[in-house]
């Protein structure tokens, strides 16, 4: 059975496990809900923890919202275990945005493939014809 076809799990929750590689029923048991919901979130996608619940409903057949409560705090338990032991990212929180710095080399400055003292000199007569 495809994460697609598993209860609570919708569209965009299913095309986020399978863009994490999660892509059946036997891929979402053997990471388990935490797992899951971490493979998520390293890929830089933002789920709510609506979706660590559904998972978990997903695995056990229920809805998300009867996952009992003792369990849902024992997930967070889980969660916050496995967030502690990431890697820090450079002083970066989890998941934080990625930006790009692009810099441009000396001879790059907008005017393409010529040199600027190659360009025509607009004082010059025979420039004009």
């Amino acid at each position: 059975m495809s994460t697609q076809q598993l209860r609570n799990i919708g569209p965009k929750s299913a095309a986020w496990l399978r863009q994490v590689g999660l892509r059946s029923q036997q891929d979402l048991h053997a990471a388990g809900a935490v797992g899951a919901f971490m493979k998520v979130r390293r890929a830089g996608f933002k789920p709510s923890l609506n979706l660590l619940y559904s998972l978990e409903g997903a695995l056990v057949g229920c809805h998300w919202q009867d996952i009992p409560e003792p369990r849902r705090q024992q997930l967070l338990a889980e969660l916050e275990q496995a967030t502690a032991q990431l890697p820090a990212a450079r002083g970066a929180p989890v998941g934080s945005p990625v930006t790009t710095t692009r810099y441009l080399a000396d001879d790059d400055r907008g005017h393409g493939d010529r040199d600027v003292d190659d360009a025509p000199d607009p004082t010059d007569d025979d420039a004009s014809s």
